[in-house]
């Protein structure tokens, strides 16, 4: 893997101007160049050596920013690093324009098997736990352990919540919603979100509302955000129409990994209703349901989620 460090805070968008990235105390940005893909890689320097590798995967419209709380709180546990999937956070677009779910997928593998860090403890929410399920089904020999915060795996009855999002992968609506928001402030535009993803907005700081509008106002400044965002959702609702061996639910089945599973009873995306289903797919499996989250459990209650993944990390190591 071609690997270069960014220097201080500054990098160079897709047009070549240079800007800000936002580092959080402790952390490292990197840019991992493969053939027709970079991508941005935020580091947690573990709190002392040999500690094992971790690596966590965004959901649709986040970031590697959503893993900050998490990965601080597990530094004593794992070396943490967070990838920004093509066309989002910092990583530009790929180059076959492919944002189906196996295209994401196939990313993560060949971040890993270019670094030489694997097997790693994968993490994912939302879309990324939908991506860090086929990575774990095709490639076991990347995964040690498998955590999925509010996974998107397919739901006979969507949430309401999430109808938005599958339209989104529909012709012409992209177009639309960019019409119909095109007055709305990055700031607005950060609440909604909040409100559609976290059971308690107000658990937000008004630091983290500051830096999120900031990102906000970046993000829609790129001339691929509404892209991305399209085609990942067109990817997403795909892969939930798959069948047979490439579906979702039957690659869950295939999973090796000893897997934790987090669900929130206030994620208005993600029903928790299907916690169940997901504990008898996952073969060796585990629940941690939280009453009060919402779709980003990691965000809101990253201390709990840090509890039961290291008890997970305890106990595969016994096994």
């Amino acid at each position: 893997m071609s690997s270069t460090e960014l220097p201080g805070t500054r990098a160079a968008d897709p047009a070549g101007r240079t800007r800000s990235v936002r580092v959080a105390e402790g952390e490292e940005i990197r840019s991992a160049a493969l053939p027709g893909l970079t991508l941005t890689v935020r580091a947690r320097p573990p709190a002392r050596s040999g500690l094992p590798p971790a690596l966590f995967v965004h959901g649709l419209g986040g970031s590697s920013q959503n893993w900050t709380s998490l990965m601080g709180a597990l530094r004593d546990a794992v070396d943490g690093e967070a990838v920004d999937l093509p066309g989002f956070g910092d990583s530009p677009p790929p180059d076959d324009g492919d944002y189906s779910v196996t295209a994401h997928a196939r990313a993560v593998i060949r971040l890993l098997d270019a670094s030489g860090r694997g097997p790693v403890h994968l993490l994912g929410n939302s879309l990324g736990g939908a991506v860090a399920t086929r990575v774990a089904a095709v490639r076991p020999d990347l995964v040690t352990t498998l955590t999925l915060v509010s996974p998107a795996l397919p739901e006979l009855r969507a949430q309401r919540g999430a109808w938005p999002t599958a339209a989104l992968g529909l012709p012409g609506v992209a177009s639309l919603a960019r019409r119909l928001t095109r007055d709305w402030t990055p700031e607005a535009r950060v609440r909604g979100v909040m409100a559609l993803c976290y059971g308690d907005p107000g658990r937000v700081t008004d630091e983290a509302l500051l830096h999120a509008v900031e990102e906000m106002e970046r993000r829609l400044a790129l001339p691929y955000f509404w892209d991305a965002m399209t085609r990942s959702a067109r990817g997403l609702v795909d892969a939930y129409t798959l069948g047979g061996q490439h579906g979702l639910w039957r690659q869950a089945e295939r999973v090796l990994a000893p897997t934790l599973l987090v669900y929130g009873c206030r994620d208005r995306l993600v029903s928790y209703r299907m916690a169940r289903r997901a504990s008898a797919a996952f073969r060796d499996s585990r629940l941690l349901t939280l009453p009060d989250a919402g779709h980003v459990a990691m965000m809101e209650y990253p201390e709990t989620v840090a509890a039961a993944v290291r008890q997970l990390l305890d106990d595969s190591t016994r096994s």
